[in-house]
């Protein structure tokens, strides 16, 4: 699982002191539930094979933020594929829909957000893109 709990104050004149912003984690969507996931979102386009709807506890399904259908076809969870899918991953990220990412940075601006992915690969997936692009939107949360 990864998180993001810092950042610097970006405002130019601020103290340099830094803030705690909630944490954006990433975890697959067949580990069980914590009491510290805080809002769980699932991030695939596709739900999960063979698991229910009560054992993923979700908060929201987000299909809007998943790649593309196209994207997450080339890119077949391959390694060497990375940057790639990362630098095409980003780009539909930054032309996506406003109302799914509000929805996102809402939910992170009111404490931790888990990020649900079904990938097997937990270095090499779309949760862990989103995850950096959303703690770099993420502005003005006071601890």
């Amino acid at each position: 699982m990864l998180e993001w709990r810092w950042t610097k104050n970006p405002r130019p004149g601020r103290s340099a002191m830094t803030r705690r912003t909630p944490p954006i984690r990433i975890k697959r969507v067949y580990d069980p539930p914590e009491g510290n996931d805080g809002a769980r979102v699932l991030v695939d386009r596709l739900w999960p094979r063979g698991l229910s709807k009560e054992a993923a506890a979700l908060t929201l399904w987000l299909k809007a933020v998943a790649p593309s259908p196209e994207l997450r076809a080339g890119f077949c969870h391959d390694p060497r594929h990375w940057d790639e899918f990362r630098r095409r991953y980003l780009a539909e990220l930054a032309g996506n829909g406003d109302e799914a990412m509000g929805q996102l940075l809402t939910l992170a601006r009111r404490g931790p957000v888990t990020l649900l992915y079904a990938a097997r690969d937990t270095r090499y997936n779309n949760a862990v893109v989103l995850a950096a692009y959303l703690s770099d939107h993420i502005k003005d949360i006071e601890s």
